[in-house]
């Protein structure tokens, strides 16, 4: 399993075209075979920040989903939005169990 942390901080100018970028993303992300879990949120601390967290059966689900136009126009967006570099880590992930069992 792979689980992807990936977070950007926008111009505040720009932080409701990069919402509505990121908001185009999910459905079709959610979609796509090998996604277990795909989320965009904003940070409560900073509403400039967004943090997406992805979880995928592998790196073959994670190439198909980052083959998806909606993900390709927030790539092409994000230069002429961004203050800051992007932070991005992903995370092998060996096993895992629901919370509280």
């Amino acid at each position: 399993m792979i689980v992807v942390r990936f977070k950007v901080k926008c111009n505040p100018n720009k932080a409701e075209q990069l919402r509505t970028a990121f908001e185009a993303v999910i459905g079709p992300s959610r979609k796509v075979e090998g996604v277990i879990n795909f989320d965009i949120a904003r940070d409560l601390a900073d509403p400039n920040a967004f943090i997406a967290t992805e979880v995928f059966e592998d790196h073959t689900a994670l190439e198909r989903q980052e083959a998806l136009p909606e993900v390709q126009h927030v790539i092409d967006l994000l230069p002429d939005v961004l203050a800051a570099e992007p932070e991005a880590t992903i995370y092998s992930v060996s096993s895992s169990q629901p919370w509280g069992s």
